[in-house]
């Protein structure tokens, strides 16, 4: 980040920074500036350490999928329960919700906070699909910094740093024909009316 981004991002005090990485990945990738401006730091762990390799053998080597998504459910609730607390509690105030690309592990949880939020299904696709809008700056992103890995190059690197136009739509409709909506999900695992209450106080005007 330049130091017109750092200052910039100072200006937003953020509150609370939620990371949905494996810890093996913030060793790797490391935190970023904000909990050094202050903000509360916490590590919600959507896919847990050998959850990757869990996933493949649960739903096969997809890649991006709705199907995949759906495996993120598999490793229990504790993480949207930690998640939705938090975000229930106003003192936590903005905060930032991100993991290493912010289209999966973020996408998911964003769609289960636009649904509590009553935002429409047709709305949640679609800004999910804004992650392909930003694909060439990622790619150059990542040049730049970490670089490719091994065997990519630029156009794979744009590719992957997508998503499919289907993901999110099928990831929904898995959840709706088992638990009616997503909202329905996360009132089974445990969030209860008052937190999804104060979250729409929260977030919405």
């Amino acid at each position: 980040m330049s130091d017109k981004d750092l200052s910039q991002l100072s200006d937003l005090k953020i509150s609370t920074q939620i990371d949905l990485r494996r810890p093996d990945e913030v060793l790797e990738q490391g935190k970023g500036p904000l909990e050094a401006m202050g903000a509360k730091y916490i590590n919600i762990a959507v896919i847990p350490e050998g959850g990757s390799d869990q996933l493949s053998r649960l739903v096969g080597d997809t890649g991006i999928s709705g199907k995949r998504y759906l495996g993120y459910l598999e490793f229990g609730p504790s993480s949207w329960l930690r998640l939705f607390g938090i975000l229930a509690n106003e003192d936590n105030l903005p905060v930032v919700l991100h993991c290493t690309a912010g289209k999966d592990r973020t996408g998911v949880s964003t769609a289960f906070l636009l649904s509590i939020l009553g935002v429409s299904r047709d709305v949640i696709e679609a800004d999910y699909l804004l992650t392909n809008l930003d694909t060439e700056r990622q790619a150059d992103f990542i040049e730049n910094t970490v670089g490719y890995p091994e065997g990519y190059d630029r156009e794979t690197m744009i590719s992957v740093s997508g998503v499919p136009k289907d993901a999110m739509k099928d990831f929904l409709d898995g959840v709706e024909s088992k638990w009616g909506s997503a909202v329905g999900y996360l009132e089974e695992i445990g969030v209860t009316q008052d937190q999804m209450d104060k979250i729409r106080n929260n977030f919405l005007e």
